[in-house]
């Protein structure tokens, strides 16, 4: 167990894309310290395991320890504002209010070159990232500025601060949630709301373990200063840090978690 974040206990914490990788380890880790979790995506199998796990591990392993009294896995299509709306008043009715929002429902990073790039492909990933940080923030804030707290972590990339080893659809999207971001950190700064977002360089999950050989991986580990892959784990500490006390006085800005890809 990493840093222990108290003051994350008994927060309600929205995690979308928390159907596996980043997203459920992300959930882990909140239920670690004590918060009360929702995870949205598409696969409702997958959501109602993660779900069940996040019960156990807020489970109090001590008198007075931290735990979780409730954990939701919903089934919401990020790119879709009725389903988002739908979530927000299942998720408050059922936990309730809203403290912390990691809108990382995405991907579909991999390279495609731009002269064999089709439009359905290029929307599909513009929509199934900008458009749906966009939409997942804009179902949600609302509850945020009412209560005047709160913290929102978006899911950039790399790609969106570096040119070359994604699709230019993907960079695109991911430097438009990091221009996102900055701008609604600046919109909202003055109502207690704090805006960060995380990019990822290259991370071990499922997916990358599923699509790219093991020579891949060590190749792409190797472009990387620290000399290795990244693990969700690293996500995930890194979001409790921008969600918790210890970042308050922290907005705007893009957390690097990229074993030195990115260095500025």
């Amino acid at each position: 167990m990493g840093i222990q974040h108290t003051d994350l206990a008994g927060k309600v914490v929205v995690i979308t894309g928390g159907s596996r990788g980043i997203g459920a380890e992300t959930a882990r880790a909140f239920a670690r310290q004590g918060a009360i979790v929702a995870v949205l995506g598409r696969d409702e199998a997958a959501l109602t395991a993660v779900a069940a796990e996040l019960h156990e591990l807020g489970e109090p392993r001590n008198p007075g320890g931290p735990g979780v009294s409730k954990a939701l896995g919903l089934v919401a299509d990020c790119t879709d504002a009725a389903a988002l709306a739908a979530a927000v008043e299942r998720i408050e009715g059922e936990l309730g209010p809203v403290d912390v929002l990691a809108a990382f429902a995405g991907g579909n990073g991999y390279p495609v070159p731009t002269v064999r790039e089709t439009e359905e492909h290029w929307r599909s990933v513009v929509d199934g990232n900008l458009h749906a940080t966009f939409l997942t923030v804009h179902a949600f804030l609302p509850g945020l500025l009412e209560r005047g707290t709160g913290s929102i972590v978006t899911m950039a990339s790399t790609a969106g601060r570096l040119p070359g080893g994604s699709s230019a659809a993907y960079a695109a999207a991911k430097a438009g949630v990091l221009m996102f971001t900055r701008h609604l950190a600046l919109e909202v700064a003055g109502r207690g709301v704090r805006v960060n977002a995380i990019a990822p360089g290259a991370v071990r999950t499922e997916i990358t373990a599923e699509r790219m050989p093991p020579e891949v991986q060590a190749a792409v580990a190797a472009a990387h200063p620290l000399g290795r892959l990244g693990e969700p784990e690293d996500i995930a500490e890194a979001t409790l840090f921008l969600a918790s006390d210890a970042s308050s006085w922290i907005t705007g800005q893009t957390l690097d978690v990229s074993g030195g890809r990115v260095i500025v």
